[in-house]
């Protein structure tokens, strides 16, 4: 029970700091090009990167910090993050095909998916 409360915590705070850096940047950068968003998954993927690696590589810390901070803050402040280190992790495993699979695959079904979204939300609306 106590791993579902680390997740709440981190999503919180990972939901609050998505917020605060999109309209920090936005409001820096402007709105030509998504810039806020942008910078959000490139810091969560330097954040999922270093989580994952530097716990893994330290036994002794308290494997709650698994659950507060890749699953419950990065969770929340991007999934891109996850999606760039699963296709990393089968580029280092040597499963080129699968990483390429991988990365086109929901790089398109992502599109069509938010296509078929957009149609869906104007026939019932």
């Amino acid at each position: 029970m106590q791993k579902y409360l680390y997740i709440a915590v981190g999503g919180a705070l990972g939901a609050l700091a998505r917020y605060w850096v999109g309209v920090a940047v936005t409001g820096r950068m402007g709105t030509r090009f998504p810039y806020g968003t942008f910078v959000i998954n490139m810091t969560a993927c330097v954040i999922i990167g270093f989580s994952l690696t530097f716990l893994s590589r330290r036994a002794g810390l308290n494997p709650a910090w698994r659950y507060l901070v890749p699953v419950g803050f990065v969770g929340a402040y991007s999934t891109f993050s996850t999606y760039e280190w699963e296709t990393l992790a089968e580029l280092r495993s040597g499963a080129f095909s699968l990483a390429a699979l991988y990365a086109f695959s929901s790089l398109v079904l992502g599109l069509v998916a938010v296509w078929c979204g957009i149609l869906l939300a104007e026939t019932l609306g």
